[in-house]
């Protein structure tokens, strides 16, 4: 085996990469001995010597090195390649149903700097170090052996690559890759675009988490005034009105909900595949509201969801600032002689789920800003004993940070929160125990009731 050249760390150094963090700071490192080429391995050992671990070097970047092996090997070559790919194949198919899904999550799966997502039978990569860069031809060899796709496009237009010293970088690596590509998720079908999407063109992360919305979705009925009754003729049992008729609406037991920050409508999908009676589905881009419409319509749903092209954080405040007129009006202590704005409503569940608000830890306190607003907005919507499903991708927003924002947003609000279920991203982002980056999707469902009637 050929001898690599050797990153030798310093002595009063925290013992990170014994722990198994995959990441060496240049602040970490004392010397390298011996010759290596920007993006080529190298092996790291402690101060004395010993052998540590394996990964390829940057001297451009703070993240000097990155982990690949915790045993010698001399090459980030197709071989390599092929075995780790195999480990991410399994993974999926024996945790994740549906077939598309991300197949590498960098760090996780052992492949530092590379994300791979599926989308019917194209594979959308991320490349976002110089080191697997580097290895690319040797990468995209090995995803078309493992995985036999008909195509892999590249979607590396992503700002850390100036951090590596590398261009930003879109275009079909292998064979042909229709832009717009029909996926399955929990039974759903939807559009991917995956030249003009977002990130590689769709979230996979949420998958589990839009699932477990399920249970909101049943059960409101009886808010209506509509029960259960024995049909005199036909001997089973009908829904029927205070008034005794007959409800002929299929969904009268269905939650009314509004999706905000809705991308493409996926969790606006679940709702109504889970039994919503009505969903408002918002975005402040026309064209992802344009992308929501078609799903919405791929999947049979058009008749209960109306769309809204807003920004999430005034349509919330307007809705707010309705309901306090209407409750003032209805005290008797407002003006009645101006007319009353479509503002003012209410929903069963309200689901925010909004994009990063702290990119860097400097932009912290100016995220829980933003996320006490849209959540002390967003609560004041649920009807009474109704649920917030809320989440934060924002990997600097730390758990204790985001329940402790929320928190302070329902004391404002004047509401009870009682939490009904924690969870992060799904089974094909796996996150390596002791390293907190990857830890960086917080959801949250929780019960919303008002203090004034809980005694």
């Amino acid at each position: 085996m050929k001898q690599l050249a050797k990153i030798v760390l310093n002595k009063a150094r925290k013992k990170r990469v014994e722990q198994g963090h995959p990441w060496v700071f240049a602040s970490e490192i004392d010397r390298l001995e011996g010759e290596a080429s920007p993006g080529g391995l190298v092996d790291v050992v402690g101060h004395q010597g010993r052998y540590l671990a394996t990964g390829y070097w940057n001297p451009s970047s703070q993240i000097t090195v990155r982990i690949v092996s915790y045993e010698p090997i001399e090459e980030m070559g197709q071989a390599f390649f092929v075995e780790r790919l195999s480990r991410c194949r399994d993974h999926r198919e024996r945790f994740v149903a549906d077939r598309d899904c991300r197949l590498v999550y960098g760090e996780a799966d052992f492949l530092p700097g590379l994300i791979v997502d599926r989308f019917g039978e194209v594979l959308v990569v991320q490349i976002l170090t110089l080191g697997m860069e580097a290895a690319k031809t040797a990468l995209i060899d090995a995803l078309v052996q493992v995985f036999q796709p008909k195509g892999i496009y590249e979607r590396s237009d992503v700002s850390v690559r100036g951090l590596e010293g590398l261009e930003e970088r879109t275009g079909v690596l292998y064979g042909e890759c229709p832009p717009v590509i029909e996926i399955e998720e929990n039974g759903l079908k939807m559009e991917v675009d995956i030249v003009e999407g977002q990130k590689t063109g769709y979230f996979f992360d949420q998958r589990e988490n839009r699932a477990s919305i399920a249970p909101l979705m049943k059960g409101w009925g009886a808010r209506s005034g509509i029960k259960l009754a024995e049909h005199p003729e036909e001997k089973k049992l009908v829904p029927v009105n205070a008034n005794g008729k007959v409800v002929t609406f299929p969904y009268w037991d269905g939650a009314t909900v509004l999706e905000c920050f809705a991308h493409t409508g996926s969790f606006t999908l679940h709702a109504c595949r889970y039994g919503a009676k009505k969903v408002t589905c918002l975005d402040v881009s026309q064209h992802a509201i344009d992308t929501a419409k078609r799903n919405v319509e791929r999947n049979g749903f058009t008749d209960r969801v109306e769309f809204v092209v807003a920004d999430a954080f005034q349509y919330l405040r307007e809705q707010v600032k309705g309901l306090d007129e209407r409750k003032a009006r209805a005290a008797g202590g407002a003006d009645t002689s101006k007319k009353l704005e479509n503002a003012g409503r209410t929903w069963d569940v309200v689901i925010l789920d909004p994009p990063a608000f702290a990119k860097t830890r400097s932009a912290v306190q100016g995220a829980c800003r933003g996320y006490k607003d849209i959540n002390l907005q967003g609560m004041k919507l649920v009807n009474e004993g109704g649920y917030l499903v809320t989440a934060s991708c924002s990997y600097h927003m730390r758990p204790d940070l985001f329940l402790e924002t929320i928190h302070e947003a329902a004391n404002d609000a004047g509401k009870l929160l009682r939490l009904v279920e924690w969870r992060a991203a799904g089974k094909d982002h796996p996150q390596l125990l002791g390293v907190s980056e990857g830890h960086y999707l917080k959801f949250a469902i929780f019960e919303v009731r008002s203090k004034s009637l809980s005694k």
